[in-house]
């Protein structure tokens, strides 16, 4: 009895590692920018170069934001704009605002030492179709209100691709 059972528990177990396998999220890429002088400017304009070959599979991405106990606001407004394979200008850009503080004001991100990290996914409707093989640039602008933006560190994109099996 003792060993049907744990049978059952170990082929249970491995059922749940196969089947939790699927839809696994594996890192594709990621890149950061420092911001000149922690004063983001609206002429600094990051560009993240991704070669993508597989446009049959999901990808999710991700903004990367590492501010200091400075930051004065409770939000961020950005505009992505995208460059496909093959195009000369980037897109008109999608207006994406991303929460880095709650209601109360308490930061969202990680923090170490007066230094905060958000890594905050991007929504389906912002998320960039990846429907042509090449070479993708992403451009992240900052159009928040103030400029330059004040103690923010470092911006950067990951792009996770999600395998199916």
């Amino acid at each position: 009895m003792k060993k049907h059972f744990a049978s059952f528990v170990l082929g249970a177990i491995a059922l749940l590692l196969t089947a939790a396998s699927c839809g696994v999220k594996s890192s594709y890429y990621q890149k950061q920018e420092s911001i000149p002088g922690a004063k983001w400017d609206y002429k600094f304009q990051p560009v993240f170069a991704v070669d993508i070959s597989d446009t049959q599979s999901l990808y999710r991405f991700y903004l990367l934001v590492r501010h200091d106990e400075g930051y004065p606001n409770a939000n961020l407004w950005l505009s992505l704009k995208v460059k496909a394979p093959g195009d000369t200008t980037f897109s008109e850009g999608v207006r994406i605002e991303k929460d880095l503080a709650d209601p109360k004001g308490e930061w969202l991100g990680r923090g170490m030492g007066g230094i905060w990290e958000h890594k905050i996914p991007f929504n389906l409707k912002e998320t960039p179709k990846l429907n042509k093989p090449g070479r993708y640039e992403f451009k992240i602008e900052q159009i928040m209100r103030s400029n330059p933006l004040p103690s923010v560190l470092n911006v950067g994109l990951i792009i996770e691709k999600i395998e199916r099996h």
